[in-house]
């Protein structure tokens, strides 16, 4: 059982939030999570690169001089990949890196992700982070008040919040999303992760539901 405090906006503690990093997940695989990275990273890859072959590049087909007799090394045309202007001997084409793991791995990584968080001290919970309109300053100072003002931070937040949103996007290292579109990529890559004490509820309740599910159909594939 790990005892978090919980902040206010001005940094001080003002509660403690009691968890079991097992409730999250109830066993941490760095295979899977490997697994998941690497995934959500391949599905960044743009793959729009492309080079020439030999037949796409400009130049005589004709052969350079005759077979034998000059004592230079046999050549063909001036197209060939190993002379300077000539094509690519394997040209790259436009390919698809992106692929996909099954559901439940997918999303018991992000439980295990959130659970590590957990054991090593990186989850820091506050307890409401609202605005009436959209505050980068001031959303900023509540960062350095919470000792994360140089470090990358992913803030979560239960639902999906515009200001909050807007609020954070200027900040560098500092990215902002919903308990629901939460990642094992997104949450492994920052330093730190900063949770409302709303948004660790929903994280809770929806790692019961995910490991109930999780024991009635059998364990994940890690």
């Amino acid at each position: 059982m790990a005892t978090l405090p919980v902040y206010d906006r001005s940094g001080k503690e003002v509660g403690s939030y009691e968890i079991d990093p097992a409730e999250i997940a109830p066993r941490i695989s760095r295979q899977l999570l490997h697994e998941a990275v690497v995934m959500y990273q391949a599905n960044l890859r743009q793959g729009t690169f492309r080079s020439r072959s030999r037949g796409e590049v400009s130049g005589s087909t004709k052969k350079m001089y005759r077979q034998k007799g000059t004592g230079n090394a046999r050549a063909g045309s001036r197209r060939s990949g190993i002379r300077r202007g000539g094509g690519h001997i394997f040209a790259k084409r436009p390919r698809d890196f992106s692929y996909r793991l099954p559901k439940k791995a997918v999303r018991a990584a992000t439980r295990m992700a959130i659970a590590s968080k957990i054991q090593d001290q990186q989850l820091v919970v506050i307890d409401d982070l609202s605005f009436a309109q959209p505050r980068t300053r001031e959303m900023a100072e509540i960062l350095r008040a919470l000792k994360l003002g140089q470090l990358s931070t992913l803030v979560a937040t239960a639902d999906h919040d515009v200001n909050v949103y807007k609020s954070a996007r200027n900040i560098r290292g500092v990215t902002v999303a919903p308990v629901s579109e939460l990642n094992a990529l997104a949450v492994l890559a920052p330093r730190r992760m900063l949770v409302t004490r709303a948004a660790l509820d929903r994280i809770r309740s929806a790692s019961a539901a995910g490991n109930g599910s999780q024991r009635a159909g059998g364990e994940d594939q890690e």
